[in-house]
Parts: C-alpha cells; sequence; structure tokens
C-alpha cells in the first residue's frame, strides 16, 4: 500500500514544520540579548552562530540589582530542535538563581541539582558563569565543560583554568570560582567548544592556541570588532567545510 501523502497534504505538512521551526528560532532568539550591554566601566557585547535553524548555545548578560554585572554562556549537548529545548529548560532553571547575587560555583551547583531532578538521557549543559564587581574590579568565574575563559591584558591572551564536570551529568559535582584581577582594558573571552572544535577540509581543528594566537595582537581591540574576527577566522579556516556544532560568544571589556 502506497503510504505517501497526496502532493497538497505533504505541502501542509511541510509548511508546518516550517511555520513550527521559525517559531523556535524567535523563542531562541529571546534568550540571546539583542544588542550589546553598556554598564558603567563594562561592555559586552555577543555573537551567535547556529549550524542548524536552531541550536543548543545560548547566553545572557545583564546588571545585578547591586550593581555587579552577570554573565553566562552555555553549550547544550547535541544538535537542533531537541537541543534547544534542553537550552530554554537551562535557561529558564538558571533565571531562578543567577540574580540574585550568588557566587558562581553555587550557581552552576544549584544548576546542576536542578537539573538531575529533571533528568533527560543524553542531555547535559557545559556553562560557564561570572560576576563582575565594579568596585573592586574583580570578576569571579566559574565553568564546567566549556574552553577558556581567556583573559585578554595588555601583556598576553591566556586561558583561565577551572575545572567541572557539566550540570545534567552527575549528582555529586563540585565547582569553583576563581577570581581575576581585571585592569582597565582588559578583557574576558567566553566561548563555546563549536569555535575550538571547527575543522578545516584536512580535518584538523581550529584549536584553542589558534584562538589565543589570533587574540593576542588584537586584545585591546573593541568587543563587537573582535568577535567578528574570530568568527571570520574560523570561518576562513573551515574553507567551506560544514561545521557540527553551533559557535557562540561573549567578550567582556572592562574600560576603566
Amino acid at each position: 500500500m502506497n503510504r505517501t501523502a497526496p502532493p497538497l497534504e505533504q505541502q501542509a505538512l511541510e509548511k508546518l514544520r516550517e511555520e513550527e521551526l521559525e517559531e523556535a528560532r524567535a523563542i531562541q532568539s529571546m534568550m540571546m540579548p539583542a544588542e550589546s550591554l553598556h554598564a558603567g566601566e563594562v561592555m559586552i557585547s555577543q555573537a551567535f552562530q547556529p549550524i542548524a535553524a536552531v541550536g543548543g548555545d545560548f547566553l545572557d548578560y545583564f546588571v545585578l540589582t547591586d550593581g555587579r554585572v552577570g554573565l553566562y554562556l552555555g553549550d547544550v549537548s547535541g544538535k537542533g530542535l531537541p537541543a534547544a529545548l534542553y537550552a530554554a529548560l537551562a535557561v529558564g532553571t538558571l533565571r531562578g538563581v543567577h540574580k540574585t547575587g550568588t557566587s558562581p560555583h553555587e550557581v552552576l551547583a544549584t544548576l546542576n541539582r536542578r537539573l538531575m531532578i529533571r533528568g533527560m538521557p543524553r542531555r547535559h549543559t557545559a556553562i560557564q558563569y561570572a560576576v563582575f564587581d565594579p568596585c573592586s574590579h574583580e570578576l569571579y568565574v566559574a565553568s564546567a565543560g566549556m574552553p577558556g575563559p581567556f583573559h585578554l591584558s595588555a601583556r598576553s591572551c591566556r586561558i583561565l583554568e577551572i575545572g567541572g564536570m557539566p550540570p545534567g551529568l552527575f549528582a555529586t559535582s563540585d565547582y569553583e570560582t576563581l577570581t581575576v584581577q581585571l585592569q582597565p582594558g582588559d578583557s574576558v573571552l567566553f566561548c563555546t567548544d563549536g569555535i575550538t572544535d571547527a575543522f578545516d577540509r584536512d580535518g584538523e581543528q581550529f584549536g584553542i592556541e589558534r584562538l589565543q594566537e589570533l587574540c593576542d595582537p588584537h586584545k585591546l581591540a573593541a568587543p563587537c570588532e573582535l568577535l567578528g574576527q574570530i568568527f571570520a577566522a574560523v570561518e576562513s579556516f573551515a574553507g567551506g567545510r560544514e561545521q557540527h556544532d553551533d559557535m557562540a560568544a561573549a567578550l567582556f571589556h572592562f574600560c576603566g
């Protein structure tokens, strides 16, 4: 028996799928800041490039009620609509704790506990969460399963070594908060591994070292300019090869 849908019915189904994807795109766009943040001596910009209509990367930045500035960047396992739905769950869970002034490592621990309660097979989220104190000029950072972040100063572009298992994997996961003293002109780059894991036509990865080499001579560039250079460099490196992961980045800049 021929079970193929009639042409008109098939067209209607395809139109419905496209409408659903368009709505999913609109929902995901609300999980990304619409513009850069300017708060006192702080500027934060972001860039995002999904590989499908929707993806699993998410980020946000905001000013807390006490004047501190917060930022998070996440990368959900998987691709496409399922990953986007899990990202929405992670963002909704984060918003219950991230604007309370809680220490970054405690935010990740709380996120992990809540995602484990709502556990989904084969799903977890790598994430970085940071809070900047404009009085002390200190940035407090916690990271789990993400490359970097990278501290760009007048002297160098160095990777900040912070460990931690991605929330949603294990019930007992410990996280740490790293304190970074920022000087006027310093920046901190947060990015998902879609950037560092991008492949060229020969199967070589873009890698962390190549990212550091790219950032080093441009470490004093404006956030939007540097992000544009990073994404352009990855595209040039890939040489037209189709990639398999979303790319997202946020650049925190302390003007001083």
